[in-house]
């Protein structure tokens, strides 16, 4: 009957039942969880890389080393592997190489849309796009046979919807794949341009033999019904597709790169109407409509967010509401009661300091109240933007811009940024959020945690030792809880005219399970000294300012900042 499984614990399934033997992965929602259920199986070694591009290349070098290997990232982890999955397509493989791919269209957790099946082009790269658990667990399983059948890298795409539904997966038995012999072959895996240029011509080769395997490959079926309409579609949008027009023929593909045009041809004579049903871009519709092939136009709008049945219905001319209307009440995104950054915020906020911020929790600092980050780009960025303000304005710019970003995020892609501004003479302060943990992906350990995937013990990163050893004459760790020396620690820095570093250190609220009792407010004066925290523990009533206690983990940033001292606790304070 098989097991209900998330799309992401399929996919580990379908890895382990190929004889996967690797997997090397930096966590990004919604892949995460894909490396996290590998981890329950001791044949595949797992790791935490700092970024995606050393996870890209330890999978790579595993399958160069004849161990089936396996990486998994969202989509923009893809822009940061990008440099050696290009070449490794020129290379091939010795042992199946996976990378999965994690869309995630509408942005619930991104901080942009991006549409990985142009990678796939590029790259001249295989994209397989399942469409529900069971076909992860296959489908994933199948990529590791394709990418040694046609020497090649292979992608598995997927999409939040998929990663995280659950639908009925089987659980096979585990392939007995042996190791493969390593062999030195410089013409293969040397990319110097006289190797490159025979490895390029190859690609063409190999792309050409899958065009044309591929019409008929299972994995591309036509399902047909009413012939008045015809729907190409994968991955989610099939069900979309189906719930919409539960009557109408339907080319599902499995495999969204290379197409299988011919199979599409035979598709479209077959209906009278060719419509493409596909997310984020025309990447299915355009190639189709460049082959020739009669095609109805996609409107612009509907290339925006997720889709759903309605929007299909909508987009294919027949705009029915299937769904009733609900009014929800939705949550706010804070930052979690005692949460180490909120005292960080309010210093910044305090010494009013321009902020270029990164990727984490902390980025919610843009909000109100804190409103504490004028900038968030991609992972590492701070750092170099706020160098590359201090060369447009002058170092006196710096004395009031710092660059903040957490200790994941730093080991990520900030140690050669903030190499950059050492060794180009900047004055930049950069302040490192540590809170012992990758957060917003849901607390995986990292280099600077002191544990590995399996959180046994590892080396621990000294962040003071790292910047020191990177040339910065100036850092210093301090306890964000303290606030007094919190202000303290920026306003010595950013007057400073060289590049320094502050550690605002404290574990995850979430992590460190001490919790104290509730704070007491007594004869509030309403001044909201305490509001501007953004706890979400304090209530703003006609009463004052009142205290959940469900919430209240007895920080005692609230109490700091009270100037009235309006604000108690029982027992000690931290």
């Amino acid at each position: 009957m098989g097991k209900l499984m998330l799309g992401n614990e399929a996919i580990a399934r379908g890895a382990w039942e190929a004889g996967v033997r690797v997997i090397s992965s930096y966590p990004g929602t919604p892949s995460t969880e894909i490396t996290e259920y590998a981890t329950v199986y001791p044949e595949i070694n797992c790791e935490w890389a700092p970024n995606e591009k050393v996870a890209a290349e330890v999978a790579f070098g595993a399958s160069m080393a004849g161990a089936r290997a396996m990486t998994c990232m969202k989509h923009v982890g893809v822009n940061v592997a990008a440099d050696p999955l290009f070449t490794a397509a020129y290379t091939g493989v010795n042992a199946g190489f996976v990378i999965v791919c994690a869309d995630d269209p509408d942005m619930h957790s991104s901080q942009n849309e991006q549409d990985s099946r142009h990678y796939a082009r590029a790259a001249h790269i295989p994209m397989l796009e399942p469409a529900d658990s069971e076909e992860c667990r296959a489908m994933t399983a199948l990529a590791f046979s394709l990418s040694e059948t046609y020497d090649t890298p292979v992608f598995v795409r997927i999409t939040t919807r998929i990663a995280h539904a659950r639908s009925t997966a089987q659980e096979n038995p585990r392939e007995d794949i042996g190791l493969r012999a390593y062999e030195k072959n410089p013409a293969k895996y040397v990319m110097m341009p006289a190797m490159a240029r025979d490895r390029r011509a190859a690609i063409r080769t190999r792309m050409t033999k899958l065009s044309e395997d591929t019409n008929s490959f299972s994995l591309n079926r036509m399902e047909m019904r009413d012939t008045s309409i015809g729907i190409i579609t994968s991955g989610v949008n099939y069900h979309y597709a189906k719930e919409a027009f539960p009557e109408a023929s339907v080319l599902k593909l499995g495999l969204v790169y290379p197409l299988p045009m011919a199979l599409i041809r035979t598709f479209s004579k077959k209906v009278q109407r060719l419509v493409v049903v596909e997310e984020l871009s025309d990447f299915v519709r355009e190639q189709i409509a460049a082959a020739g092939i009669a095609v109805d136009v996609s409107s612009p709008e509907n290339k925006l967010g997720e889709l759903s049945r309605n929007r299909v219905r909508t987009e294919l001319g027949s705009p029915v509401n299937m769904t009733p209307t609900i009014d929800y009440v939705t949550r706010p995104p804070v930052l979690c009661p005692g949460c180490p950054h909120r005292g960080a915020f309010y210093a910044i906020k305090k010494l009013r300091l321009n902020v270029m911020g990164d990727i984490g929790c902390y980025t919610l600092g843009a909000l109100a109240p804190t409103r504490s980050i004028d900038a968030c780009l991609c992972m590492g960025a701070s750092i170099g933007m706020a160098f590359g303000a201090e060369k447009a304005q002058g170092k006196a710019f710096s004395r009031h811009n710092i660059a903040l970003l957490g200790d994941s995020t730093f080991l990520h892609s900030g140690i050669t940024p903030l190499l950059d501004a050492v060794y180009n003479g900047g004055a930049i302060t950069v302040a490192i959020l540590d809170n012992r943990t990758t957060g917003m992906t849901g607390h995986q350990e990292n280099p600077a945690t002191g544990k590995n995937i399996y959180h046994e013990a590892a080396p621990e990163v000294d962040f003071e030792s790292l910047a020191t050893a990177l040339g910065v004459r100036h850092v210093r760790t301090v306890d964000p809880y303290d606030l007094t020396a919190s202000v303290e620690a920026l306003r010595e820095e950013t007057d400073r005219d060289t590049v320094s570093v502050i550690i605002f250190k404290r574990p995850c609220a979430l992590l460190h399970k001490e919790k104290k009792p509730p704070v007491l407010i007594n004869d509030c004066r309403r001044c909201g000294s305490c509001m501007n925290l953004g706890c979400p523990a304090l209530m703003n009533t006609d009463r004052g300012v009142q205290v959940s206690p469900g919430l209240c983990v007895g920080c005692g940033l609230c109490q700091r900042v009270c100037p009235v001292g309006a604000i108690s606790s029982e027992g000690d304070m931290v």
